[in-house]
């Protein structure tokens, strides 16, 4: 995704060193484990997000730089505790932490990315909403994975419930990335407001996309194996929808409660999922969120970060992975 945001390219090369240097530990299993989830690179759209906020007002590279790698550092270790929740092998075309080291390793590593995040925050003197606004998203943040766990095999889920888990899972630290990088830089609430707002629509079209991407993506560009959710019970919006659908939903319902699904099945349930039209209406969910998105765009002052911010929201819209 760096190519996407070429006009910030030194900024975002800066977070990569300062991502490199964020952890100073004596344990080389700790430094081991960080090395290879760095190397195994990212989209860092949190710090872009944070950057482009910050364009609207007073740009000091050096204030932000902290605030942005906080962020990244947020976001690796909920994909550290996700692919341990998850079982999950694989991510970005690699073997995950878990794989190679252990759930008990990588529960660790991603729970010291937290802590390690706080400490930056706390080494730097940013307006008392931005410690604020990060707690509460890390509440939710759990509170949505939380949700996910509860909820797994329930196919009584509804629309508005999948919703409210994916906004406090991933959504609120996207909005948030957006609007902080905004608030460090001194801007008032017409310009840090609609920015949150975008950033909202933005990671709910995110997660939307990511629940799709896992049943009907290109293994390759995906970068993990497809149908990890419908494995492990997890309930996204696709199976919501085809649950509704008036064709062999019975069928669909009886695979989806299956704790064990051997490869037929599992291509059974998504070919069921795509025949029902739950994709395309999926996708029209991932567009009313990025229309959200844009039109709080359309609050702010005509600067090339607007134009930015625009081009990240199509490019979420049409993401294959």
């Amino acid at each position: 995704m760096l190519e996407l945001f070429i006009d910030i390219k030194e900024e975002l090369e800066m977070v990569e060193s300062e991502l490199g240097v964020a952890v100073q530990a004596e344990n080389q299993l700790l430094l081991e484990t960080y090395k290879y989830l760095l190397n195994a690179g990212g989209k860092r759209l949190r710090p872009a997000l944070c950057f482009y906020g910050a364009k609207f007002c007073d740009f000091d590279l050096q204030r932000l730089l902290p605030l942005a790698v906080a962020l990244e550092l947020i976001h690796m270790a909920t994909l550290v505790h996700d692919d341990v929740v998850d079982a999950s092998i694989l991510r970005r075309g690699k073997p995950t932490i878990n794989a190679i080291w252990g759930d008990s390793v990588s529960t660790h590593l991603g729970s010291y990315l937290f802590a390690e995040a706080l400490l930056l925050l706390t080494r730097n003197d940013y307006p008392q909403i931005v410690y604020d606004k990060l707690s509460r998203v890390g509440v939710k943040m759990c509170e949505g994975e939380l949700q996910q766990i509860s909820a797994a095999f329930d196919v009584t889920l509804n629309t508005r419930r999948y919703l409210q888990r994916i906004n406090r899972k991933t959504a609120m630290l996207i909005a948030a990335s957006a609007q902080l990088g905004a608030i460090a830089s001194g801007s008032p609430p017409n310009i840090y407001l609609p920015l949150s707002r975008y950033g909202h629509g933005l990671g709910m079209a995110f997660q939307i996309t990511d629940d799709i991407l896992d049943l009907i993506a290109d293994r390759k560009e995906l970068g993990k194996p497809i149908g990890n959710d419908l494995r492990q019970g997890t309930i996204t919006l696709p199976v919501i929808l085809a649950l509704c659908y008036d064709g062999p939903k019975m069928r669909l319902k009886k695979l989806v409660l299956k704790p064990q699904k051997d490869e037929a099945e599992m291509r059974e349930a998504i070919d069921i999922i795509v025949g029902s039209g739950a994709i395309e209406q999926s996708y029209l969910l991932v567009d009313k969120y990025i229309g959200k998105a844009k039109r709080a765009l359309e609050e702010l002052p005509d600067i090339p970060a607007k134009i930015s911010l625009q081009q990240t929201a199509d490019f979420v819209a049409r993401r294959k992975f």
